[in-house]
């Protein structure tokens, strides 16, 4: 006899194992939920190259501001790094969205309490500054106008505040479904995020540089974004557990994560950042730093791609999802 809703009648091996975890009711040893259809590989894309420029949109155009004249090529690296979400990320996301008028039709109405709507119009505005700050510092570049420049400066200005927001808002955006991964610690998310955002705009920014002083200081910020990003990791952990979603943490994706995400981008940077200021040698010691920056940029890349992954296995698992489910486990603002 089959297991029935209410879990008293079940059938020898009807239930499946994850079911068995979970002491209360299931469905056939189903979960109630549908993991999200996101190509991992394709949104986490988008999320990471949005992340990245943002991010870089907003060290660039302040170290700029702060240091002048000093700060002209890191603004210069940050207008360029700054087209990678509309050129590269951008089509991807609507790769993934299947039927490309969804993401036209986005633009038809400005909702305040939809993440996808908000992080469209911050897209959008994005998108606006960057590019009048690039084409101004093209035209600098390729015509020798420099009273360009001054334009390319303006326009840095609201891409670095918008670049603050599609460094995020994904985090919000996927907090918004039913993965119970994803939806347990939507600040904790957004924290790790923004971190991770941060610390690969800034290492991106620090390729290639030759000048020694301003690669250490961009080296720190990334240095300090990757601890704020472990110490965020283990606290949204913490709240995961919780939230009755530790399960979640033991799947192959989490543990993909600690290599790829922790070990590779977080540790192993930290650790080449260490050396690259005690060698005397300035080529090696860029090589070591460029090393580093190319690590931080993978574990970033890599952070969004597991964190999807696992929100998707969250949603699957009948043990995940219904313990999740129950009143003392939803965030406050969905409990009915």
């Amino acid at each position: 006899m089959p297991e029935h809703r209410d879990g008293r009648a079940v059938s020898k091996g009807a239930a499946s194992p994850e079911a068995a975890a979970w002491k209360g009711p299931t469905y056939y040893g189903r979960s109630q939920l549908k993991p999200s259809p996101f190509n991992a590989w394709v949104v986490g894309g988008y999320i990471f190259l949005a992340g990245l420029s943002g991010a870089s949109a907003v060290v660039s155009t302040v170290a700029e501001a702060v240091q002048g004249e000093r700060g002209a090529s890191i603004g210069r690296k940050g207008r360029y790094l700054s087209m990678l979400a509309p050129l590269v990320g951008a089509p991807l996301l609507i790769l993934d969205l299947h039927t490309p008028t969804r993401f036209y039709n986005m633009w038809r109405i400005v909702k305040r309490t939809s993440p996808m709507s908000l992080g469209t119009w911050i897209l959008t505005a994005f998108i606006g500054g960057a590019g009048v700050a690039v084409v101004a510092q093209l035209g600098v570049d390729l015509l020798g106008l420099k009273w360009l420049k001054r334009i390319a400066r303006l326009g840095s200005a609201p891409a670095a505040i918008t670049g603050a927001g599609i460094s995020t808002y994904t985090a919000a955006l996927l907090a918004a479904t039913s993965a119970p991964y994803w939806a347990a610690d939507e600040k904790g998310l957004g924290v790790r995020f923004a971190s991770s955002s941060i610390a690969a705009g800034s290492a991106a920014l620090a390729l290639g540089e030759k000048s020694r002083s301003t690669r250490r200081t961009l080296n720190a910020i990334t240095g300090i974004a990757l601890l704020t990003e472990l110490v965020a990791t283990a606290v949204h952990h913490k709240n995961v557990k919780a939230k009755g979603v530790g399960a979640s943490l033991e799947s192959e994706w989490a543990h993909i994560e600690e290599a790829a995400v922790l070990g590779l981008g977080v540790l192993l940077p930290l650790g080449l950042y260490v050396a690259s200021r005690r060698l005397g040698d300035r080529k090696r010691a860029g090589a070591v730093s460029d090393l580093a920056s190319l690590a931080v940029m993978a574990g970033s890349a890599m952070l969004r791609v597991s964190t999807i992954r696992i929100g998707q296995d969250s949603a699957s698992r009948p043990e995940v999802s219904l313990r999740f489910s129950q009143p003392e486990n939803l965030p406050k603002k969905r409990r009915a």
